[in-house]
C-alpha cells in the first residue's frame, strides 16, 4: 500500500538560524505523483491545521489545507493554500529545497510572489529582502539565483503551468483526505 509520511518543513535564514517550522505535513508517496509532477522531480507535501513555530518559539496553527510543492534545483516552492474564496498560491523565493529522512529544509530569501484565487499577481517584502541582502551579505550568486527564480515563478504563474492547477491542488488533498489508511489523530 502507497503510505503518506509524515515530515517536518524548516526554512532557515541564509545566516542558518532557524526562520519557521511546519511540523505536520505529509509527503506524498513518488508513486501517487501526476505525470506533470513527477517529471520535475517534484516534492509534494500536504498538510491542515498544522501547528507552525516561529524563530522565537511561539507556536500558532494554520488555518487552511495546503499542499505544498518543492522543486529540486529551483529557487523557489509553492505553497497552494484552500481557502474559502479560492486556491491562493504563495511562492516563497528560497533555496533549493534539500529532503533528508522527515525533515525538508531550504533558506528562505524574504522575497514572496502571491497569485490570488482570482488571477492577480503580487510580489511583496522586497524591502525585507533588500535589508536581508546587506544584513546578512547575500553574494552575488544567490542574488542572481533569486531574480533567476522570481523570473521563472512568475512565469510559471502567467502560463498556467505547474502547479498552478486548481484541480491538480484539490485532486492531492482529497486522495490525501480520503485515504483508507488516515489516522485517527484529527487534522494532520
Amino acid at each position: 500500500m502507497d503510505t503518506y509520511r509524515r515530515c517536518y518543513i524548516k526554512s532557515f535564514k541564509h545566516d542558518g538560524h532557524l526562520h519557521r517550522q511546519w511540523q505536520k505535513n505529509w509527503l506524498v508517496p513518488d508513486r501517487l505523483l501526476l505525470p506533470q509532477q513527477a517529471e520535475e522531480n517534484m516534492i509534494v507535501l500536504i498538510n491542515n491545521q498544522t501547528p507552525i513555530t516561529e524563530a522565537d518559539g511561539s507556536v500558532w496553527v494554520s488555518r487552511v489545507p495546503a499542499v505544498s510543492f518543492f522543486l529540486p534545483g529551483k529557487w523557489y516552492n509553492v505553497v497552494a493554500m484552500m481557502e474559502d474564496f479560492g486556491i491562493r498560491y504563495y511562492c516563497n523565493l528560497a533555496s533549493p529545497p534539500y529532503l533528508t529522512g522527515d525533515v525538508l529544509t531550504y533558506i528562505d530569501y524574504d522575497l514572496d510572489v502571491i497569485r490570488t484565487a482570482n488571477g492577480d499577481l503580487a510580489v511583496v517584502d522586497r524591502d525585507e529582502y533588500e535589508r536581508h541582502k546587506t544584513d546578512y551579505r547575500y553574494p552575488p550568486i544567490v542574488d542572481a539565483k533569486v531574480g533567476q527564480g522570481l523570473r521563472e515563478v512568475t512565469q510559471r504563474i502567467r502560463a498556467g503551468e505547474p502547479p498552478f492547477e486548481d484541480e491538480i491542488v484539490l485532486r492531492y488533498y482529497e486522495a490525501w483526505a480520503n485515504r483508507p489508511d488516515r489516522e485517527e489523530e484529527g487534522p494532520a
